[in-house]
């Protein structure tokens, strides 16, 4: 929602400044935004071809965020914008698992699978996303920040 601007914009940045290798757009870039930016991102959705989720404590505060998104021509749904506090993180606090399954479910509904990009250096990541039934799919692209370095595709089967 529109109103909720304020906390998209809190949790980008925290995002951006946590783990850089994450995302397609920097720190500084992200915070030259004017407040309209963030408005616009808050109202925005992706209708029938995407997904928006969020994880708020009890007490308000966001703890982290993923969505899915089905791009124009693509066959299977792509995980984006994956982030989960550090102090949310963890089996334990079942943050990532909740979020996971919901995007899951919804994915499950438009394809057998579901793909993401990772950095080739962001080993947590990676481990994290084959934890949880990710495999490489031998595909890389160049990472648009920094061409010299790779995103690797992973792929999780859905039925």
């Amino acid at each position: 929602m529109e109103d909720d601007w304020p906390q998209v914009k809190a949790l980008r940045l925290e995002m951006l400044a946590d783990t850089p290798l994450a995302y397609l757009e920097t720190l500084d870039s992200a915070r030259d935004h004017a407040d309209d930016f963030w408005r616009r991102r808050a109202a925005g959705g992706w209708g029938e071809q995407g997904i928006n989720l969020v994880a708020i404590a009890a007490d308000g505060r966001w703890l982290g965020t993923m969505a899915c998104r089905i791009f124009d021509g693509a066959v299977e749904p792509y995980l984006v914008g994956v982030y989960v506090a550090p102090a949310a993180r963890g089996a334990a606090a079942g943050v990532t698992d909740a979020l996971l399954t919901a995007i899951e479910e919804w994915a499950s509904t438009m394809a057998s699978g579901l793909l993401l990009d990772v950095h080739e250096d962001n080993a947590a990541a990676r481990r994290a996303y084959a934890k949880r039934g990710f495999v490489e799919t031998g595909r890389t692209i160049p990472y648009p920040l920094d061409p010299r370095s790779r995103e690797l595709q992973m792929r999780k089967s859905l039925r």
